[in-house]
């Protein structure tokens, strides 16, 4: 079931199947379970059906020899777990807080305006673009550094991370919060998860539920 967002928000029927009333959501019911299991939050739910439904979406976790042991994982798989906590633990709220205060600035009353602006402009050049640029010249040195060839974050293959950060990614491309002449190699790499056919197939979908698709945050 499709449930259109009211004023940014998701709608109060959302708190009928979660508390929070927030999405995403996914339910998911197995044969002869009596309720579904309902499962909140983005990484939770792309680790739930990577682990049962795609596994070929995780590295290999462990290096050959050093099964269980401390240390003992790949550099694939580290990468892979630290970014699918990253994306909504470290990039997301720098990026709601880039959208709220270029919200504030826009719609502050005139009379108010210059000392809105002033307010947002000590906030960005003190806090938020250092903490951005920092955050684009990790992420463009990942692409640079990805093991096996590289191509994606965590090496030669589509992982969960990847999925992760294509939306934050994406929004920021879209609203220019990052340059290619700065950051090539992570634009190249948002452009090539954007060609993908299952990208395309997913904004099909919000196309053919909301009319129009607007990557941006």
């Amino acid at each position: 079931m499709t449930y259109k967002r009211q004023n940014m928000q998701a709608p109060p029927e959302l708190k009928k199947i979660h508390p929070l009333g927030k999405a995403p959501l996914i339910s998911v019911q197995a044969e002869g379970a009596s309720e579904p299991l309902v499962l909140a939050e983005s990484g939770l739910i792309i680790e739930y059906l990577i682990d049962h439904f795609g596994p070929t979406l995780s590295p290999k976790r462990w290096q050959d020899g050093k099964e269980d042991q401390v240390q003992g994982e790949t550099e694939e798989w580290l990468r892979y777990r630290y970014l699918m906590h990253y994306a909504e633990g470290t990039l997301m709220p720098l990026l709601v807080t880039a959208l709220l205060l270029n919200t504030i600035k826009a719609k502050s009353p005139f009379f108010i305006k210059p000392i809105a602006n002033a307010i947002v402009g000590n906030i960005q050049s003190m806090y938020l673009n250092p903490n951005l640029e920092q955050n684009f010249s990790l992420l463009e040195d990942q692409v640079k550094s990805a093991p096996n060839g590289g191509g994606y974050l965590c090496g030669s293959k589509l992982t969960g991370a990847d999925i992760m950060l294509s939306f934050p990614l994406g929004a920021a491309k879209g609203r220019s919060t990052f340059s290619k002449e700065k950051y090539p190699a992570l634009w190249d790499y948002v452009d090539r998860l954007e060609a993908m056919d299952g990208f395309k197939n997913a904004v099909q979908k919000i196309i053919d539920v909301e009319g129009s698709y607007d990557p941006s945050l």
